[in-house]
């Protein structure tokens, strides 16, 4: 009958664990409380460390269990304070070889997703369900490959799992490095009867995890959402996050730059002059009605803007605003009467009176149709392309209709 159990507790076992069972309860616990993962247990974590340090060693586990705390701190100072500290014993116990790890225990590394979201989901929120495959330790055997006692070091390569070969070619000598052929590069043998059913011994085996992200409204592309802790497992380590990067899906109708909308608009030329309205379908179903008051005159490609019924601002009730730019469809050729081009003139404002000039020639002249081949030039000329003939040399360049002379 033991005098205290808190150091027990404190490990999660009971006062007749084995030497296997207080450290299998000293990973478990230690995992939960270092301070990497949970920075307020600090205090724990040096709690735990030192209660596995007392039950570890056989001298100060019998002064504990005959007398408790006081029993350790009455007989020589046993009590007093931790042979070593809570991170070289963590990192004893994981791998790292008895030295200090300033950044505790080895950390696995971040997952990152992408996730394409449409301009609707940013504009109203969502809960998207993420499916991913992870790694996670084996439950039949809590990541060990095996019973307890069954994993070894492999004696051909001491646990490093490669081995190197010395080869003497004349007077140089050839350093050769190879995975162990008799651990298969694990530096660990297991026996196959003493595998892990669940895992094989591998420690580790695929799950599937269904992770529910939540989509802010005002959420931009880039934006990262993290899962802490949801990485992939593996002996020894902390698992790593997961990280969902947003990504914006292309919109038909709307381009977003910050909070503001922008949307393209084609109206007719009546309610251009006139005024009149038009609609939009916005990201949430609902249809705006858009009024230009008579009189207010639109030209092509004006900017207007519609206040607040731009993407909501993140975490705020605010919005920024919808911009319109706009093309007036003109009316194809002859669309009216002689009776009905006299009414325009007798409505709106008169042309421009052309002040005849001086001392220069005039030549009346009309406009032509072009074609396909004569406007796609026209529009290279007026966006500044290159003509295809001016690749041509200098000097070789002849007009239209004009021929080389033939000797």
């Amino acid at each position: 009958m033991v005098k205290e159990t808190k150091y027990y507790d404190l490990l999660g076992v009971s006062p007749d664990a084995s030497p296997a069972e207080l450290k299998k309860g000293y990973r478990k616990q230690a995992l939960i409380y270092h301070p990497d993962k949970n920075p307020d247990e600090g205090h724990k974590f040096k709690e735990i460390s030192h209660a596995y340090e007392v039950l570890s060693d056989e001298q100060k586990r019998s002064i504990y269990d005959r007398h408790g705390e006081a029993g350790l701190a009455n007989d020589g100072g046993m009590g007093g304070g931790m042979g070593v500290s809570p991170e070289d014993l963590f990192a004893q116990l994981f791998g790292g070889g008895g030295g200090r790890r300033s950044g505790g225990p080895r950390r696995g590394k971040a997952v990152l997703h992408q996730l394409n979201v449409s301009l609707e989901d940013l504009f109203q929120g969502k809960t998207s369900k993420l499916a991913l495959q992870k790694t996670v330790l084996s439950k039949g055997c809590d990541g060990k490959g095996g019973k307890e006692g069954a994993v070894r070091t492999c004696t051909a390569c001491r646990g490093s799992g490669v081995r190197v070969t010395i080869r003497q070619m004349g007077m140089m000598v050839q350093q050769m490095q190879s995975a162990c052929d008799e651990c298969q590069g694990e530096g660990e043998i297991i026996n196959a009867k003493d595998r892990c059913k669940e895992c094989n011994g591998r420690k580790v085996k695929q799950e599937r995890k269904v992770l529910e992200v939540h989509i802010d409204k005002g959420m931009r592309a880039g934006q990262r959402i993290t899962f802490h802790g949801e990485g992939d497992q593996a002996p020894g380590i902390v698992p790593g996050d997961v990280v969902i990067v947003l990504e914006e899906k292309p919109h038909e109708r709307f381009r977003r730059r910050g909070d503001d909308l922008f949307y393209d608009a084609k109206i007719d030329l009546l309610t251009a002059l006139a005024g009149g309205q038009f609609t939009i379908d916005h990201l949430d179903s609902r249809q705006l009605l858009v009024s230009i008051l008579p009189g207010e005159v639109i030209k092509p490609d004006e900017v207007k803007a519609v206040i607040g019924e731009g993407m909501p601002v993140q975490r705020h009730h605010n919005r920024g605003n919808l911009y319109v730019k706009f093309s007036v469809e003109f009316p194809e050729p002859n669309w009216a009467t002689p009776e009905q081009m006299q009414q325009l003139e007798s409505i709106l404002p008169p042309r421009h009176a052309i002040a005849p000039p001086k001392g220069k020639e005039v030549e009346e002249v009309v406009l032509a149709q072009l074609d396909a081949s004569q406007r796609s030039k026209a529009e290279r000329g007026m966006n500044g392309a290159p003509d295809d003939d001016d690749d041509d040399d200098e000097g070789h360049h002849h007009g239209p209709g004009v021929q080389c002379a033939q000797q």
